[in-house]
């Protein structure tokens, strides 16, 4: 940060299942929000807030200015750093160990102790470097240091490390950036970070910013070694991270790191997603969401926390025990009454149910969304989708959702409430009906679009004198897919149900429509069809195969 950055610097209020394009189009995006967060968490050490005299700034300026340029640091000035730096750890361990009760004796060499590490700031400037502090066993006496009796100490090392760890620092030189992530991963590192963070005082300022560094190390790691999630969750994170959301008091920005953490623990993780469950997490979610029943976010930060934990949530319940858990802790209840409050809470409620709702796991849930009285929260968003807030889905992805929760309660509902389902499309005059083809036409077009540009893509490529392989066909799809093809899959299987188990006017009311509006009974068994070869769990074959036969045979009365 130069002179006038510090000088002008003022914190800034900073304004994660089937779309994964949307959350990498939102990555970088993300990245740079939360280093603004960071800093502004980090800066307020430095700057009050903003509040300071013109007499303060210009002693700032001069102090800076007089400051000599650092040298740049090479192999040999790295190496003297690092003894410089043990000596000083040793002599410290010395002192305590021989005045344990006198801290008058020992309180210079801990003194010591902190500028040494405060200087090795430095060392973050050459990441090519970090095989020597690996190699000179130096990550163990950091880590050591984190359990110092002295939190000072304590915070002063997790702050080195969160600037040793920066992703712009790692990506430098990944080479041996991965061989420091290592040995600190090796030193279990998570395992003692949470140690820390269960003695640290978060009404203390400076203990406050310990535990957001700590979680900084924990997320710079995450985004350099994805891996590491699994082991991270298991030496105690997880659970620490469930506590803080926990925590009775106001709303701060550890607790917003810490619903990212968590988001990102679970993201793509079977094995955190497992743990959470047995750790009661799911109830501590809806326990979480709650709070935004009735009342929406009163800032931009916690929002963003609402959309972490709704993330978190939507990531738990691809763990098919998860959606038991959910149904015990009345998740459904939960979010029906959200939809119906309609605060900014809803449409990512709508992705809730989805994830609750969908696959053969999902039965029960649909079973008693209908008990509950759900219809009469779906379908008016089904006839208008909602718009647009700040936050959450996109309407395109909305319609993806609905549609979604729909065709998982025609093929998971059973009895009486699949009959109450299958009235809702004669109801007024089948409006429903109106609506499904109207959604029909819409995603036709986007597909067809998509699947003109694919055409002069390959004809491109031939040209080109290139041949289409296995891996540019599934490219492809996938871009059908986004485009609008899933959606459209999920509308015509709804058609395809209701014709089939609704009442007959359903299926007159269907064929009138294609006809005044020029659309093909063959075009839909296409995407029927298609969608039949490409459906299933590649996990259960014997499912797979049994699900592509059903929807054949849809196909074939339709």
């Amino acid at each position: 940060m130069d002179v006038e950055e510090l000088l002008s610097f003022k914190p800034e209020k900073p304004t994660f299942d089937s779309k994964s394009k949307r959350n990498r189009d939102t990555e970088e995006e993300d990245y740079v929000r939360k280093k603004k967060r960071r800093n502004e968490t980090n800066g307020s050490a430095i700057l009050d807030r903003g509040q300071m005299t013109e007499e303060e700034k210009e002693k700032i300026r001069q102090m800076i200015e007089a400051e000599p340029d650092a040298e740049a640091m090479d192999e040999t000035s790295f190496k003297k750093l690092l003894l410089q730096f043990e000596k000083r750890v040793y002599k410290n361990q010395e002192m305590r160990i021989k005045y344990p009760d006198l801290p008058e004796k020992f309180m210079e060499s801990e003194i010591e102790l902190n500028e040494i590490i405060h200087e090795m700031h430095v060392m973050a400037t050459v990441p090519e470097y970090y095989q020597i502090l690996v190699d000179l066993h130096c990550v163990q006496s950091l880590l050591q240091l984190i359990a110092h009796e002295n939190t000072d100490v304590s915070i002063a090392v997790v702050d080195l490390l969160q600037e040793l760890t920066d992703p712009d620092t790692l990506n430098e030189n990944e080479d041996t950036a991965i061989i420091l992530i290592d040995a600190l991963l090796d030193g279990q590192v998570v395992a003692v970070l949470v140690n820390n963070l269960e003695r640290l005082d978060e009404n203390i300022k400076e203990e406050f910013e310990g535990v957001h560094n700590s979680l900084a190390i924990i997320e710079n790691m995450s985004e350099f070694k994805p891996e590491m999630c699994p082991e991270a969750a298991q030496q105690g994170l997880l659970q620490w991270l469930l506590k803080r959301l926990r925590m009775k008091r106001p709303f701060d920005q550890n607790k917003l790191y810490a619903s990212e953490i968590l988001a990102i623990l679970l993201q793509d993780s079977e094995e955190n997603r497992q743990l959470l469950g047995e750790l009661d997490g799911i109830d501590i979610l809806l326990q979480q969401l709650a709070s935004f029943k009735k009342h929406d976010p009163g800032s931009k930060d916690e929002v963003e926390l609402m959309e972490d934990l709704f993330n978190s949530m939507c990531s738990a319940l691809a763990f098919p025990a998860n959606r038991s858990r959910f149904l015990r802790g009345e998740g459904l209840q939960l979010m029906n009454l959200m939809l119906r409050e309609k605060k900014l809470s809803r449409n990512s409620a709508i992705k809730v149910l989805n994830h609750a709702m969908t696959g053969i796991e999902g039965q029960e849930n649909c079973q008693k969304f209908v008990e509950i009285l759900g219809l009469r929260s779906i379908f008016p968003l089904f006839m208008k989708t909602p718009k647009q807030t700040k936050t959450g889905p996109a309407p395109d992805e909305l319609e993806e959702h609905i549609c979604s929760i729909i065709a998982s309660m025609l093929r998971n509902c059973q009895g009486t409430p699949r009959q109450r389902l299958l009235i809702k499309f004669t109801e007024n005059d089948h409006e429903k009906v109106e609506r499904l083809l109207e959604l029909h036409f819409k995603y036709l077009d986007k597909v067809r679009q998509c699947d003109d540009q694919i055409e002069r893509e390959k004809m491109r490529l031939k040209q080109h004198g290139e041949e289409l392989n296995e891996d540019m066909e599934d490219e492809f799809y996938l871009k059908r897919l986004d485009s609008g093809l899933f959606t459209l899959q999920l509308i015509d299987y709804i058609m395809l149900e209701t014709c089939a188990s609704g009442a007959s006017s359903i299926r007159a009311r269907v064929m009138q429509i294609l006809n005044m509006r020029g659309g093909s009974v063959k075009v839909i068994r296409g995407i029927m069809r298609e969608y039949a070869g490409n459906i299933g769990d590649a996990k259960d074959s014997v499912a797979k195969e049994a699900e592509k036969e059903r929807i054949l045979a849809l196909v074939d009365k339709f």
